[in-house]
């Protein structure tokens, strides 16, 4: 599969059937999962939900979606980025998947235990915020995670995502520290281009 984005040390590309173990590999580790999801995934979940819904954001959108994250050194796989238009709401954190033209883009990513501490996070989150702004017409990407997870939040700041709020929300299996709430980052077009 021809990369869809290439940066210094790692290179995006659309999901495939072939990437079933990759996902597992990366779901079924509960340290990976610790601010997601209090359950892992099995295979036929990922067979069944997790790959067709990252095939379905291509399908609809050609150049957003969740892109599979291999180094370019020696191909091995280090998670996922994803970058989708949404419909952005006032008085919600979750938001629904929008129009390429609504002008907002929902940045996310999720990266196997062996890859976090090597800046893989920060490089792939920089690289889809940039394209959001110079390719694709996006205004402002935003970002969410739970107040407590540290790491994706610094990943959040040195992409330049800027916190607006925390909110707390009423999640049916709230996982260990959702007490403390989740907090919203976003960034517009116009603020990253005068920060360069």
């Amino acid at each position: 599969m021809e990369p869809v984005l290439l940066t210094r040390r790692l290179a995006l590309r659309q999901f495939t059937a072939a990437d079933v173990g990759n996902l597992l590999e990366l779901d079924a580790d509960p340290a990976v999962m610790r601010f997601i999801d209090k359950a892992t995934k099995s295979r036929a979940e990922i067979e069944s939900q997790v790959l067709p819904r990252f095939l379905a954001y291509h399908r609809r959108h050609r150049d957003f979606g969740v892109f599979a994250a291999d180094t370019r050194a020696d191909g091995a796989f280090v998670g996922w980025f994803g970058l989708r238009p949404v419909v952005p709401s006032g008085d919600a954190w979750l938001w629904k998947d929008g129009p390429v033209d609504s002008g907002v883009a929902s940045l996310g990513y999720r990266l196997r235990r062996s890859a976090w501490g090597r800046g893989y996070a920060t490089e792939g989150a920089r690289a889809l915020v940039r394209k959001a702004f110079t390719d694709l017409g996006i205004d402002e990407v935003i970002a969410t995670t739970m107040a407590v997870n540290v790491g994706s939040r610094r990943v959040m700041e040195k992409a330049g995502l800027r916190y607006v709020r925390t909110v707390h929300l009423p999640w049916e299996h709230p996982v260990e520290g959702n007490e403390h709430g989740d907090v919203e980052y976003r960034l517009r077009r116009s603020d990253w281009a005068g920060s360069r």
